[in-house]
């Protein structure tokens, strides 16, 4: 007969509204769009409606949707993505007696879905290393500018590392950009444009640098990877196209899986659920923009 049942009548009887909420930063990013893909997916699949709240800058602001707007609204559940939660929102999240889940780095009280970081940029340094790369730069974000969960620092952090370890670190290694494929190009253009202090390779703090990187060496005339090699991190849709070598971190798969914190989490237990740090895998996908470096590449200079 076409009958739908009313949410709202069912919530009254059952204290659930089915309903999620998500705070976010950003929706027309790659990594934030993938992530909400994956949770919007999941939570359709389970029977769930899905709430969300786009995190401005602007304190205020950031504090009325914790203050208020997720009281109004009756959620079951929130998920936060790529926020790092000060102690007072945390408290505030805490208060409604809902589950939460985090996205994106460590939050203390709260479980958590993310990748190494810095991890991630050792391994693909490690990788030019192996090749024989000495003179490796990397092109990341600024360092006084950070994303939430200090990405840019880890990343950097992995990065030198790497080098540490195998006896390469030397001033110069690092150049702040935009995390964008245009800033990548820009960075790329400053860096390479100059035969005598050229890295023969990269490690770009995202794809999307990465990408900017090899359209500044295609624009200069560079041939990638025989003079330039050039990797990155997050399994962008357009590395393929590229031929980039990068770590895939799955942002989708990560939703999923904040998903089923969340859906554990609702399920009447005994006892409390403790809270988790759940790493993700990463998958290290080799494709053409990476090999060993030219012949006769000179050692990196010691000041």
């Amino acid at each position: 007969m076409g009958y739908v049942p009313s949410s709202i009548a069912s919530s009254l009887a059952t204290g659930l509204t089915r309903n999620v909420g998500v705070v976010i930063p950003f929706v027309n990013r790659w990594f934030f769009a993938e992530v909400l893909e994956g949770i919007e997916s999941a939570l359709i699949s389970a029977g769930y409606d899905l709430t969300l709240y786009r995190l401005h800058d602007d304190a205020a602001r950031r504090q009325h949707i914790f203050d208020y707007l997720l009281r109004r609204k009756r959620v079951d559940a929130v998920v936060v993505v790529g926020i790092s939660l000060n102690p007072l929102e945390v408290g505030s999240l805490a208060a409604l007696g809902k589950p939460i889940v985090g996205i994106g780095g460590e939050i203390p009280a709260i479980s958590t879905v993310s990748i190494d970081d810095a991890s991630a940029s050792k391994f693909l340094t490690d990788h030019l290393v192996s090749l024989g790369h000495t003179r490796i730069m990397h092109l990341g974000g600024d360092q006084h500018e950070q994303m939430d969960f200090a990405v840019h620092t880890q990343r950097l952090a992995g990065f030198r590392q790497a080098l540490a370890t195998a006896g390469l670190s030397h001033p110069g290694d690092f150049r702040a950009v935009a995390y964008s494929i245009p800033g990548g190009y820009a960075g790329a253009l400053a860096v390479l444009s100059d035969p005598s202090t050229r890295p023969t390779a990269i490690v770009a703090g995202c794809d999307e640098i990465a990408i900017g990187v090899i359209l500044a060496a295609r624009q200069l005339g560079i041939a990638v990877p025989a003079q330039l090699s050039v990797v990155g991190i997050d399994g962008h849709a357009l590395a393929e196209m590229f031929g980039l070598t990068t770590l895939e971190q799955h942002p989708t798969e990560q939703g999923e899986r904040a998903v089923q914190l969340i859906l554990d989490r609702l399920v009447p237990h005994t006892g409390a659920i403790p809270n988790e740090r759940i790493t993700m895998p990463v998958d290290f996908i080799v494709r053409r923009s990476s090999t060993a470096p030219p012949p006769n590449t000179a050692p990196p200079r010691r000041d």
